[in-house]
């Protein structure tokens, strides 16, 4: 992947833009080594395009700019059932040449316009699930997650889903250690989890400790150690059930999925910048066993630590 093209429209909602600027627009900042990509923004009519808060944009380059993209970008618009012909036609001249195609928020009602949604997992803004259910009933709307990625289609929730959605493909297409940076670089975790479900509106839950970010940083440095409910909840001066109900509201996933995926991404960084055994890693990062860690690689990320390391290692003649 070397050239990214953003679509932005009339209604173009600000910090939706800016979300895949930070990630595919920024150039290369001194001491850091990540990958850099031809980016552009592009509109069906270049010159002025109508903003919604406070200010207008002005894009100087049309459609033709993202013809030849690697990956093309949707940027969301508060005037999302309004679709322009010449939009749905690169959407689906895009898709037809095999490049991937990326839209978030209510960039997404796009993609199932143009038909591109049509029998894939996909999602947008929780507010927003319902309709695209009912405008378009062969799209298999996924309301509880902050994104879908069904072959070459991205799709993500609300506007700060973009940063996942697109850190998640970062990390497909250039490795951990490139998405690590880039998250580093944004000041946001590489991965943030749970789904959008958790930021429905609903009551406030009662909850008896202010954060639990103290214990989840202990838990990042510890991954070797035994890292059960018991251990985190003694670390976290609450009893179990107490934590397992504070963790659930705070992360909207379980201790173990969480302490599992903290395993896995440590795993992956291991895999890309050392040569050491699956056995020493599976280890190192609390797994165990090089069993335990091929299951919850392959289940995490598709594919065998073997091939992950294949495919992302930086060191050389890494087997």
């Amino acid at each position: 992947m070397q050239s990214v093209a953003v679509i932005v429209q009339d209604g173009a909602e600000p910090f939706g833009l800016g979300a895949l600027v930070e990630v595919w627009g920024e150039p290369c900042h001194p001491g850091e080594d990540l990958p850099t990509f031809d980016f552009r923004v592009c509109t069906p009519r270049p010159g002025r395009v109508r903003g919604r808060s406070a200010f207008d944009l002005h894009v100087d380059l049309g459609l033709d700019a993202a013809a030849d993209a690697d990956l093309v970008c949707i940027s969301p618009t508060y005037d999302f059932l309004e679709h322009d012909p010449a939009v749905m036609e690169l959407i689906r001249s895009t898709h037809d040449r095999g490049a991937y195609l990326f839209a978030h928020c209510t960039a997404s009602f796009e993609l199932a316009e143009a038909g591109i949604l049509d029998g894939r997992e996909a999602t947008t803004h929780w507010r927003h699930t319902a309709k695209m259910a009912h405008l378009y009933p062969h799209v298999l709307v996924r309301p509880d997650v902050l994104y879908v990625h069904d072959g070459t289609v991205l799709t993500g929730a609300g506007s700060a889903a973009a940063l996942d959605a697109s850190l998640h493909l970062m990390r497909d297409e250039f490795g951990a250690r490139a998405a690590a940076g880039t998250a580093r670089r944004i000041v946001i975790p590489p991965h943030r989890d749970g789904g959008q479900a958790q930021f429905v509106a609903r009551p406030i839950p009662d909850c008896e400790a202010e954060t639990l970010g103290p214990v989840l940083a202990w838990a990042v440095e510890h991954l070797a150690d035994d890292l059960g409910v018991e251990v985190l909840a003694r670390q976290a001066l609450m009893s179990p059930r107490t934590f397992a109900r504070r963790f659930r509201d705070e992360t909207g996933t379980t201790p173990h999925a969480w302490v599992t995926r903290q395993r896995v991404a440590a795993a992956e960084e291991l895999l890309e910048q050392t040569d050491q055994p699956v056995e020493w890693i599976a280890r190192r990062v609390g797994f165990g066993h090089a069993a335990t860690l091929r299951q919850h690689f392959a289940r995490e990320r598709g594919v065998s630590p073997q091939a992950y390391r294949r495919q992302f290692s930086c060191v050389e003649d890494a087997g």
